[in-house]
């Protein structure tokens, strides 16, 4: 499948703009550990001087000897000087080059983990309707990459410093003997460099054009080689079909990817191939020089070996160029990620959350509709829900009940109307104080393959390490007699996803989830269909527990099962985005309504 997201190619100019984002870079490196950052620079500006010392020195040992033998002196000791300081220069460029490549790899693994946690970081702040963009995930993905591979791109940064002020040494140097040397240098690398800026402009786009497909094939890879989907894919033979997909997405990229890797390597040939026509070209003039006894036999290993040395820092700039261009190219990426700003934000002057809450939550003519859909789920919604009352929300799948929740946790924001809170405008209270004081779980709630303690903490993390309050929750959700059975209590990681792990079936993984709601001490507590995966026993035995323990709180209970809904102070039945009856279970049944028809069709089930 060809990419849908075509990308142009960077120009020139594009790839000149895109390093005004290594600054930054550098500053995120520099922030990552100063003193290692300062002392990789400082290293690098001594390895600097190293190349041309150690040619100069080299062309006074040549000369020496020249001088030795004409004289035929046998006074060595200034020979053996010279030798022994080119064996130093030799020692310290291989010491600095290893403490470089230390500093630069230890820097690189420390900027990788802490971008990692400046993504996860600001990823929690965007909001819930961004989550759910595809364009988002790719933006997402981009930044990601942006974790592992960065050392490539300090080094590369380093160096290119390094190698700059290496060329001014070398530079002068052939400039004093000849200065059309230079200009030889110059018109030798430049097909290659105008190659390599061309393929890895190519590169860029290929890899920004298929973001999405590789995207896909993460998510094959996980699908068809996860404990969390064996079971269907053993059952149902799945492994034929996800493979070919994989094969299918896997081999069109590869195809791609194999004839530019063909072009660059062909071109690659004929641009360099003229460049080492250039060099040998400079390396016969400065022999015909020679032989004239215009420079001596030292001169000519100097100049030989300094053009050589130039000509391969001269190449490897500009084709780190190139690399670091592009390296800057994805660096966009990872800062435009950043400037992603969440819509759903607390106002600067927020209200300070009631506590208690004295009247309740007011929905004064609620319209929503997803961001990416023209469809609304619903319009016109008007209900209260009473401080201190227990209220359940009906309706078939697809009705509205869980983005009701989204909306009175503020995970979205209403696209008409508005949410009150005791008379005022949900977007006028802080938005963490409001989420902190509502207790919710939701029927896809996250099954965290770590302890039991974890497991539950995740209701009030901040209370981790308080276990006392954690056993007092498992007991509330009646968790805790599984807890007992389990091998090492609550510090028995769950799920087989890593050694000693304990799978737990759906019924004690939402006895663990509801634990999470117990955890805080919250104004409203909102269940979504909480009790699923329990049987009837154990369902009654839930509600039981959670009408004695949210008495005088508010509660919205979201369920299938009837038996559940009827223990609720009031009922709301909402179909096809409407709100058509609100009333007590017995009020309802006895308007023989849409309700009434519901329950009595669930009851017939049992019969």
């Amino acid at each position: 499948m060809p990419p849908t997201n075509k990308q142009p190619q960077p120009s020139l100019k594009d790839r000149f703009q895109a390093l005004q984002y290594l600054p930054p870079f550098f500053k995120e490196i520099w922030h990552t550990q100063p003193w290692m950052t300062a002392t990789n620079v400082f290293l690098r500006l001594l390895r600097s001087a190293i190349p041309f010392l150690t040619l100069y020195v080299g062309k006074l040992i040549i000369d020496e000897v020249v001088m030795l033998l004409n004289e035929h002196s046998q006074d060595t000791a200034h020979l053996i000087l010279l030798i022994g300081t080119e064996l130093a220069l030799a020692l310290s460029a291989d010491m600095l080059n290893r403490a470089t490549a230390l500093l630069d790899s230890l820097l690189g693994d420390l900027h990788a983990n802490r971008s990692s946690i400046q993504i996860m970081q600001h990823a929690a702040t965007l909001d819930l309707a961004q989550f759910e963009e595809p364009v988002f995930y790719d933006k997402l993905e981009r930044a990601r990459q942006q974790t592992v591979g960065r050392t490539a791109l300090l080094s590369q940064s380093l160096t290119q410093v390094q190698d700059i002020i290496t060329i001014g040494f070398l530079g002068a140097g052939l400039a004093i003997f000849s200065p059309w040397l230079i200009l030889i240098l110059v018109l030798s690398i430049i097909p290659a460099f105008l190659g390599e800026f061309y393929f890895n402009s190519e590169s860029y786009a290929l890899s920004y054009q298929w973001t999405p497909q590789r995207r896909e094939l993460d998510y094959l890879r996980y699908v068809g080689a996860s404990n969390v989907n064996a079971k269907e894919v053993k059952l149902f033979n799945l492994s034929g079909f996800l493979t070919e997909r994989f094969r299918e997405v896997s081999s069109a990229y590869y195809e791609q990817n194999k004839k530019l890797a063909i072009r660059r390597a062909f071109w690659g040939a004929v641009l360099t191939a003229v460049g080492t026509a250039g060099y040998y070209g400079a390396y016969a003039f400065i022999g015909v020089e020679t032989v004239k006894g215009a420079i001596t036999i030292g001169s000519l290993t100097f100049l030989v070996g300094s053009f050589r040395q130039l000509k391969s820092s001269l190449e490897g700039i500009l084709n780190r160029f190139t690399s670091i261009s592009q390296g800057a190219l994805y660096l966009k990426d990872f800062f435009q990620f950043f400037d992603l700003k969440p819509e759903v934000a607390s106002p600067a002057t927020p209200l300070p959350f009631p506590n208690p809450i004295r009247e309740g939550f007011v929905f004064e003519n609620v319209g929503f509709r997803y961001p990416s859909s023209q469809k609304w789920v619903f319009q016109h919604l008007n209900f209260k829900l009473n401080a201190g009352e227990k209220l359940a929300i009906v309706g078939e799948n697809g009705a509205g009940k869980t983005t009701l929740v989204k909306l009175l946790t503020r995970l979205y924001d209403p696209t008409e109307g508005r949410i009150l809170l005791d008379g005022r405008d949900l977007r006028e209270y802080d938005l963490t104080e409001l989420q902190r004081h509502i207790g919710v779980i939701f029927q896809d709630y996250i099954r965290l393959m770590m302890t039991v303690q974890s497991n539950i903490a995740v209701g009030d993390i901040n209370q981790i390490n308080n276990l006392d309050r954690i056993a007092t929750a498992s007991e509330r959700s009646l968790a805790a007699a599984l807890i007992g059975r389990l091998p090492n209590g609550f510090q028995q990681v769950l799920g087989r996803h890593f050694n000693g792990g304990t799978e737990l079936s759906g019924g004690e993984w939402q006895k663990i989830a509801l634990a999470r709601a117990y955890m805080r001490d919250s104004e409203l507590l909102i269940l979504d269909e909480p009790t699923a995966a329990l049987d009837a026993r154990a369902e009654y035995e839930v509600f039981q527990r959670f009408a004695e323990l949210t008495r005088g709180k508010m509660a919205l209970l979201i369920s299938h099962r009837f038996s559940t809904v009827r223990m609720a102070d009031r009922i709301v039945v909402i179909e096809n985005g409407q709100l058509i009856e609100s009333g007590s279970h017995e009020t309802l049944m006895a308007k023989q309504g849409r309700y009434a028809e519901l329950f009595q069709l669930q009851a017939r089930g049992y019969v």
